[in-house]
């Protein structure tokens, strides 16, 4: 197989049983690190319940990135922009973010929208920012999903647990996912250079699991503290200078009465 982010040709690393029923093989690039499966024939079946159930951070991962993104958007980005989140799951990050005072907005097409009902993104819109978290594992095709993406906005906020190095063996890695099928692709560092060489944009991290590909020029220190547990220090101003929607979300959903 080739890589299907930079088209190098892969090396096969091990098998692994996904969904306790299917042995999967996994292979790696040489050149950028991403690591692949096989094509992945058992999606319908991983995705009967998109949510899986070992997802357990699903509440208190929302409540962190709202903080987290709120300080990115005040601070580095149009903060009365539109924006979406894109694998937004039940809605409730789009929701957190309208309660906040951001004019965010849903997409996903697996999952049923259930708290942010009435913000359905438009596709055809250009939004400031897209975020997308714990969704570029569940890329089948990692560069038709980006271009799509760099289609709706200039920057892509995001979140994926980089593959540690050396590459770790199935059981030793929480993060392939081998409960649930729904990993497919892990990405390094190296790997994201190589899609921001691609896509002719920059590419920030946290140095964990809190990443920006962007063609606007920020400083990856200034990235690196707004993404900080110091620069929640800052949240204040997002408070001070943004008005909550609830309410006139609330207005516009009942026709104002």
């Amino acid at each position: 197989m080739n890589c299907k982010i930079c088209e190098a040709h892969t090396e096969e690393i091990f098998k692994a049983r996904l969904l306790n029923k299917y042995d999967v093989q996994y292979y790696q690039c040489p050149a950028c690190r991403f690591v692949q499966t096989e094509p992945p024939y058992w999606l319908n079946e991983a995705y009967q319940n998109p949510i899986n159930l070992s997802d357990t951070g699903v509440v208190s991962r929302n409540l962190l990135l709202a903080l987290k993104t709120s300080l990115i958007i005040q601070f580095l980005f149009n903060r009365k922009a539109k924006f979406i989140d894109y694998a937004g799951g039940w809605g409730i990050f789009t929701r957190l973010m309208r309660d906040i005072g951001f004019d965010f907005f849903w997409y996903d097409k697996f999952t049923r929208n259930e708290v942010a009902r009435g913000f359905e993104a438009n596709l055809s819109d250009h939004y400031e920012l897209i975020t997308i978290f714990e969704a570029f594992e569940h890329f089948e095709d990692p560069i038709i999903e980006l271009g799509n993406l760099f289609q709706l906005s200039n920057a892509i906020f995001f979140t994926t647990t980089p593959l540690p190095s050396p590459t770790p063996n199935p059981g030793d890695w929480w993060y392939y996912g081998l409960d649930h099928g729904q990993h497919i692709a892990f990405y390094s560092q190296p790997t994201f250079e190589k899609i921001a060489s691609r896509f002719g944009c920059s590419y920030l991290t946290d140095g964990k699991y809190i990443h920006l590909l962007t063609k606007k020029k920020i400083s990856k220190g200034w990235f690196r503290f707004l993404t900080s547990l110091a620069g929640l220090i800052l949240l204040p101003l997002v408070f001070l200078t943004n008005k909550s929607r609830t309410q006139a979300d609330y207005d516009r959903m009942t026709g104002g009465v």
